[in-house]
């Protein structure tokens, strides 16, 4: 399965494993990682929700977007939920092709297309406070399991 949510640490080699081709000149990976500091606030952990069968259903209409765009190419998505700590991975995606610049290409439109149309909300925990950000644009039918107070905006 290319396209997965994860409740546990993402395996990167086993995101690498399903985009290797030998006809690919490239594998480009992106490793989405919690950091610390987010304008000027300290991070303490983050916790991601999903609506998970549509999220995977949306991971899966970037991969056709993608393979539209660049034909040769071969995308993996995976993007874990739960709690993270600083440092933890969040998302990782591979995308291999025949030449590098298209394999560059099509794994920043990917991330991009991740925060704009996949169901996937984090709630960020500070040292003072804490907030639900989702920054989806397309209009989306959530469930009723919605996590309160998620700002599409943000």
């Amino acid at each position: 399965m290319n396209y997965e949510i994860s409740g546990t640490p993402i395996q990167i080699q086993d995101v690498i494993d399903k985009v290797s081709d030998r006809n690919a000149g490239a594998i480009t990976t992106f490793i989405g990682t919690v950091r610390e500091m987010t304008k000027g606030k300290k991070t303490l952990h983050l916790i991601y929700e999903a609506y998970e069968a549509m999220a995977v259903k949306k991971l899966e209409q970037i991969g056709l977007e993608i393979k539209e765009r660049w034909p040769d190419a071969k995308t993996a998505i995976t993007h874990r939920t739960g709690r993270l700590e600083i440092t933890d991975v969040a998302v990782v995606i591979a995308v291999s092709t025949p030449h590098r610049n298209d394999a560059y290409e099509a794994n920043r439109y990917a991330i991009e297309r991740i925060k704009e149309i996949v169901p996937i909300w984090k709630k960020e925990h500070w040292e003072d406070g804490e907030k639900w950000i989702g920054n989806q644009k397309e209009t989306i039918s959530y469930p009723s399991g919605k996590p309160e107070g998620v700002d599409l905006n943000d």
